[in-house]
This record gives C-alpha cells, structure tokens and sequence, in this order.
C-alpha cells in the first residue's frame, strides 16, 4: 500500500506571539537546534515514509530555506517520492488562501493524487511528538476503516482546547465535538488522520461544494462522516504529544525536556529527530561557570562566574560573567550581556540582553507569567522587564521612567513608554 504524508504547515500561530511575528509556527524554533516541524518530518521517515507534500502559507519564507531540498530528512528525492511544499496560488479557476484545513488540502488535491496513493495521511507540523505512522496503518487496514485518526487523553481542564472524541468498545468512532465548552470526556483529536483516498476525495469535493461549510476536518469534514455512517476508527496514542500553540505551552514543553525523565528522549538513537544545523564549533563553558538541569547548544560560551539553570540555549547564545538565566528559552545567537539576569523568559533569535538587565522580575506579591524579547532587539543596560512584558522584534526600548518596563506592557517602537 502506498502512504502519501501531507503536512499541513499554514498556520499564523498568533498566539505565539513575537515568536510568529516573522515566521510561521512550524518554523519556530524548538529545543535548541530544532524547528517544531522537525517532529513531524522525522516521524514520516522514521515510519517509513518518504513521500511527503508540505502545505505552506503563513510566512513560508524561514520554512521554505528549513526545509529546502529535504536532504536532512533524506527526503532529497526526484523519483521515490521525496519532499515537496506548497503554497496558495493564484490560478484561472477557483483558488485563492486557504480557507480552512480541508480546503488547503483540497486545493493541493490533484498534485496529491499523482501517482496513485493508497492512502492519504494528514498530519499537522506544529505538534511535538513522536509516533509510528506504520502501526496506524496497520490498524486502518486491519479494520477497513474509511477513516482511522489518533487519539490522546488530555487533563479534562485542557479538553475544551481540543475536539472531543467518542468511541464504543472497538475504538468506532460515534461521535465528536469541536472543542465543546463543556466536554464529555478527555478523549482528544490529535490532527493526526488516515484515510482512503478515494473517500477522502470524495469528502473534500463535497466539502467544497458545501457553501455553508468552514472547509475545516475538525468543524465539518469528522462530523458528517460520522453522521453519514462512515467508518471511522481510533487509534489511541499513549505517548507525550504536546500542541505548541501558546506562550504557555510552548515553554513548558521545553521544561517537560528539563525533567529528571524527559518527556521525549532526545538521545534514543532508534528514533532520531533530524533537523538542518549550521556548522558550529563546540560549545565552551568556562572554569567557574555553573550549569545546572539545561540543554546547551553547538556554538554556545558560557563565561566564568555565569549561571544556566533548568534553561534551554539554542546554538551561537553568548552568556558574559555574572550573568544568571534561570527557567528560560534563548534563541539563536542571543547575547547575554555581564551581570544580567533573565527568569522565566523567552529570548529570540540575535536579541541583546544590556549588562545589568533583569527580564522576567516578579514585583513582589503576584505569581509569575512569562515576559519575551523578540528578533534582534536590545535591552539596555540596567534596564528591568517585569514579568509579563513583551518586547516585540527589531526594538531597541529607551527612556524608560524608573528604568522599568511594566507587567503586561507591550514594547512595539523605538520611542518611550510615553509614547507607547
């Protein structure tokens, strides 16, 4: 049987905030040298599946240069299959953005039929995870299942996030709800979907048709298949899988990685999560520094006297003497100027923390959230970020009363917290 993957890869991610501001969410970077798509690439062809189409949309820009011939993945392929990305075009007939999860794929539906795929497996390239796509298909063909899509149980708190799932005693699907506000159980929608191609393009030409539709797998396409008597399956997952969609959860993903057992072992050489590195020299920490439960990158110096704890550091970061970072995430080639401090934060790419900084400072008496610095800005030095703040990408923040930048101030321009 052959197995056709088609990420879907359009997503603005706007609850990530400056994280997505230049870059769509499954180009965020993720773990130190990953991208979050990485994860679901590496699962394609750690199943066996090299014949991968990546549907693009938002900012492709950082994912198109990621991805580029899909050499890391060996996916570097013309005539077996290979990896190949999408994005909305405009042509004579109807086609325009896409307007939903079914109609990115259904306007992709005729490069995804070339060559006659058995089944059609779409997957979602923000999530983090790692599973065996083959064992899925094994139990969609072993059932004749029209549609066999995964499933995980999720903290009933969470479950209003996601759409919920019923199924009787042989895991057939009865029913689902997208994202109810009051759930009937904690069995959740993955975005993980296997289905038959024939019924798939048949489902997706009506979707298309239908007027009144969203043009989404989880509002429309699952509920009339379910009501249409369709045979749909579950496939119950019961390893960690993460949907990145929030500052919230973003982080603590990276926090899951720092626990004395990580949720996904990074070093399991059975399942290896490829990626594109650049070329980096070793990392240098010097006599006196302290690195306590943290991740550490290609290229990363760390200086005497400096301390990383319970901290994630992609490659190039630059952390100066006295510098303390605790319960953070720094991007690429983030620079850590002497004396600063930085709790519970978010650093993107080629940001500058001034000597003396402190990002993240909890005033006394409330609980702490998360503050960010976005691409390439520059926090002065002395310069304090409350826990909460955001300061968006390409700012360099000045003339601050009291030199503090408030909870839940958000940092846009180069003028003073008068202006802004």
């Amino acid at each position: 049987m052959k197995t056709r993957a088609v990420i879907l890869a359009g997503g603005e991610g706007s609850r990530l905030g400056i994280l997505t501001a230049k870059r769509t969410k499954p180009a965020v970077p993720f773990a130190g040298k990953y991208r979050i798509i990485d994860f679901t690439l590496s699962n394609c062809v750690n199943s066996g599946i090299f014949d991968v189409m990546i549907l693009a949309q938002y900012r492709p820009h950082s994912l198109i240069e990621h991805i580029g011939a899909g050499g890391p993945w060996d996916l570097n392929r013309d005539f077996t299959g290979g990896v190949r990305m999408y994005t909305p075009y405009k042509a004579r007939g109807a086609s325009d953005w896409y307007l939903g999860t079914a109609d990115a794929v259904q306007q992709n539906f005729r490069f995804i039929k070339n060559g006659h795929p058995d089944l059609v497996l779409i997957l979602s390239g923000d999530h983090i995870y790692e599973m065996n796509y083959s064992k899925m298909i094994e139990s969609h063909l072993r059932t004749n299942a029209d549609l066999t899509m995964a499933t995980i149980s999720v903290p009933m708190e969470e479950a209003p996030r996601f759409g919920i799932v019923g199924v009787d005693q042989e895991q057939r699907v009865t029913s689902f709800i997208e994202k109810p506000a009051q759930p009937p159980s904690t069995l959740a929608n993955m975005g993980v979907y296997l289905f038959s191609t024939p019924v798939l393009d048949k489902l997706l030409w009506e979707d298309h048709e239908n007027h009144l539709s969203t043009h989404d797998f989880g509002k429309d396409i699952l509920p009339r298949m379910i009501s249409l008597g369709y045979k749909v399956q579950a496939y119950p997952f019961k390893g960690y899988w993460v949907d990145v969609g929030t500052v919230d959860s973003y982080w603590q993903a990276h926090m899951d990685l720092l626990a004395e057992t990580p949720s996904i072992d990074l070093n399991d050489r059975s399942w290896i999560i490829h990626t594109r590195t650049e070329e980096r020299p070793p990392v240098r920490i010097s006599r006196g520094a302290e690195i306590i439960d943290s991740m550490i990158t290609d290229g990363c110096v760390i200086a005497s006297g400096a301390t990383v704890e319970k901290s994630v550091l992609a490659p190039g970061v630059r952390v100066e003497s006295g510098a303390v970072i605790r319960e953070s995430v720094l991007l690429t080639d983030v620079v850590v100027e002497a004396g600063a401090q930085i709790y519970r934060s978010i650093i993107d790419k080629k940001a500058r923390i001034g000597s003396q900084a402190r990002v993240g400072e909890v005033p006394e008496g409330e609980a702490p959230g998360f503050s960010m610095v976005g691409k390439h800005s520059v926090v002065t030095p002395g310069l304090v970020i409350q826990s909460g703040a955001i300061v968006a990408t390409d700012v360099i923040p000045s003339d601050y009363p009291g030199q503090v930048i408030r909870k839940a101030d958000y940092i846009q321009t180069k003028r003073s917290a008068h202006e802004v």
